[in-house]
């Protein structure tokens, strides 16, 4: 006797469909990076030379506070890249100095990119087999956000890190005496790192219409 005709089996793959991209493969995940790693390219091609920046021999005491306001206005202008790099190395090693504070701040950051910025809409945020509304994931993360940077040591250690690095840049562009310095008038308010910015924030447009459609 024959035996009966075997019949094909489909696999799981096929009958759910290609499996889902995890968010940090998402394509708005990646035009992110690529975004955000070519503006803080350009906005260092705008870094003044950081010899300029320590010259000793144009360092001077303002005679009043107008003069040394006009000093740190003009120095600003000109050194805004070099400012900005001093102000995040201040920063980074204070964070890097208190490990407990930068990894609940890492812990954080990945919280929101990965939960709710990065998460592909079509796939429901799912926690012991309770599933959680967009709402209820950013009313979450809100919350934990306000528990770590006014309940923690998170929030003063930024604070701090914070008035330490505009306190530097004050004080030096105080001091230094900016005659010498080329400051073209003509140049634009949003050139060197305040491009960055900028296009720091087109980057994270690139995730905006996901967010605006959960919201």
């Amino acid at each position: 006797m024959a035996s009966p005709p075997t019949l094909p089996i489909s696999g799981p793959q096929s009958a759910t469909g290609a499996p889902s991209q995890p968010p940090i493969a998402t394509p708005a995940f990646r035009a992110f990076l690529s975004r955000l790693t070519s503006s803080v390219r350009q906005g260092f091609s705008h870094r003044r030379p950081w010899s300029e920046l320590v010259d000793r021999s144009s360092m001077a005491r303002p005679d009043n506070l107008s003069e040394a306001y006009s000093r740190i206005r003009k120095n600003f202008s000109y050194f805004r890249v070099n400012y900005i790099t001093l102000f995040a190395l201040v920063l980074g090693f204070s964070l890097l100095s208190h490990p407990f504070s930068l990894l609940t701040l890492l812990s954080l950051l990945a919280a929101w990119c990965f939960l709710y910025i990065f998460r592909p809409s079509d796939q429901p945020l799912v926690i012991r087999g309770r599933t959680f509304s967009d709402f209820e994931t950013l009313v979450g993360l809100g919350v934990l956000t306000v528990i770590v940077v006014f309940l923690t040591s998170v929030g003063s250690l930024l604070i701090s890190a914070s008035m330490i690095g505009f306190a530097i840049v004050c004080i030096h562009g105080a001091f230094r005496v900016p005659e010498d310095l080329f400051l073209d008038d003509q140049e634009p308010v949003n050139g060197g790192f305040l491009s960055f910015l900028g296009g720091a924030a087109s980057a994270a447009s690139a995730a905006g219409p996901a967010i605006a459609a959960r919201v």
